[in-house]
Order: structure tokens, then C-alpha cells, then sequence
């Protein structure tokens, strides 16, 4: 799954698709970029937007909008049991995204969906005193890996957010890798999507793909 923010899934897709110059495929995994409801978003003076969860502002050092958070979390759950329906197995099933999407994806793996393949966030960070963290001081069981990437030019969603979010999941148990863009603000480039791809492949292999 892809998640992305303030765009729709088929925007997400299109931006991925301008950067390789081709679609981001797999011959034995299917892509899916959801789009969010629009919601009034307090940052934007409460215009609505397509977002996955409000926030108070964007900072690392709020609380967090934790009902949003949650009624996304139980739509996008949905969206995963449809997928484990139609035969897929959950341990197949890897989600992630850029900005707000992996944001959302951490707290949907790491407090709902332990059990996952992985997860990958992009330009991303969690609240300091994030759910997430409260969730992973209770856990025993083994976590999904986390993918993560960051520019260090990134004026809105800061490196050291992502570093700390990154350094705090590791605390707490989750294998993470931290992937540092120099120069790279808030946006993606190809070295990192073709990253990316390497990731999906090493933890979704050809062989156990019969169900795909």
C-alpha cells in the first residue's frame, strides 16, 4: 500500500511514475495508492483537505489528533482485510508512504498490525510522545522492519524529526534502517524510489509469491 498526503492515490501514483519514468510495478506484487477523505485540516485554517489525520500544527512537539488517527486506522484496516480475503497473506502485505502517509503507517503497523511484512515511511516523523511509542513499550512480539528516508533539506518535515522518530522506534525494538538524502527537501527523488523497490523485493521474494 502507498499513502500519500494533500494529493489523491492516482497523484501519488502519477508523481512515482514522472520520477522512474515508468510505474512503480512488480510482476508478483500488486500496488495499491488509496486515497483519504477530505477532512477540515487545522494547518491549512481548517480548509478541508485529503488528508489521512488532522494535526494541531506540524511540529514533532504536540500532542497528537488521536481521533482521526484512529478512525483512519480503522478504515485502512479494512482496506488490508479486503486484501487478506482475496487470499493474501498478512505477512505478504507491506504498507508505508511520503509525508503524513508514513506517519499513518507506522501507527497502523506498529499499534494495530504487528504482524505486517513492513513498513516504509518517507519524509516522515512521529510526535514525540506518540501513541506509537506508548503501544511499543507494552510489546513482546517481533515488529515489521521500517524502511525509512529523509532529506536533509527537508524545510517541513525536519531531518531530525525522521532521525529521532527513527532512533526511538529503534529503542523500543523495531529493526529500522534510516536512509540520509543530502541537499533533498520535501519530495522524493529516484535514487530513493529505486531504493525502495530493492526493499519491497528483498521482503516480498518471487518464491513465496504463489498467492500473488
Amino acid at each position: 500500500l502507498l499513502f500519500d498526503t494533500g494529493d489523491t492515490g492516482q497523484g501519488a501514483r502519477t508523481w512515482i511514475k514522472q520520477i522512474l519514468n515508468q510505474d512503480m510495478a512488480f510482476q508478483h506484487i500488486k500496488v495499491i495508492y488509496p486515497t483519504a477523505p477530505a477532512r477540515p485540516y487545522t494547518p491549512m485554517k481548517g480548509a478541508s483537505s485529503t488528508v489521512w489525520f488532522d494535526r494541531y500544527k506540524i511540529s514533532n512537539d504536540c500532542p497528537e489528533h488521536i481521533e482521526s488517527i484512529d478512525a483512519m486506522c480503522r478504515g485502512l484496516t479494512d482496506l488490508i482485510n479486503d486484501e487478506i480475503k482475496h487470499g493474501i497473506a498478512k505477512n505478504r502485505i507491506l504498507i508505508g508512504g511520503f509525508s503524513m502517509g508514513g506517519g499513518m503507517a507506522m501507527h497502523l503497523a506498529y499499534r494495530f498490525h504487528q504482524d505486517l511484512a513492513g513498513v516504509f515511511a518517507l519524509s516522515s516523523f512521529l510526535n514525540k510522545d506518540s501513541a506509537v511509542y506508548q503501544a511499543l513499550k507494552r510489546n513482546e512480539s517481533v515488529l515489521p522492519e521500517l524502511f525509512q528516508c529523509h532529506g536533509t533539506a527537508d524545510e517541513l518535515v525536519l531531518y531530525s524529526w525522521g532521525e529521532e522518530t527513527n532512533r526511538t522506534l529503534k529503542s523500543l525494538g523495531v529493526s529500522t534502517s534510516l536512509h540520509t538524502f543530502p541537499n533533498l527537501n520535501h519530495e522524493l527523488n529516484r535514487t530513493e524510489i529505486e531504493n525502495l523497490k530493492a526493499w519491497i523485493v528483498k521482503k516480498l521474494p518471487v518464491e513465496a509469491a504463489k498467492a500473488n
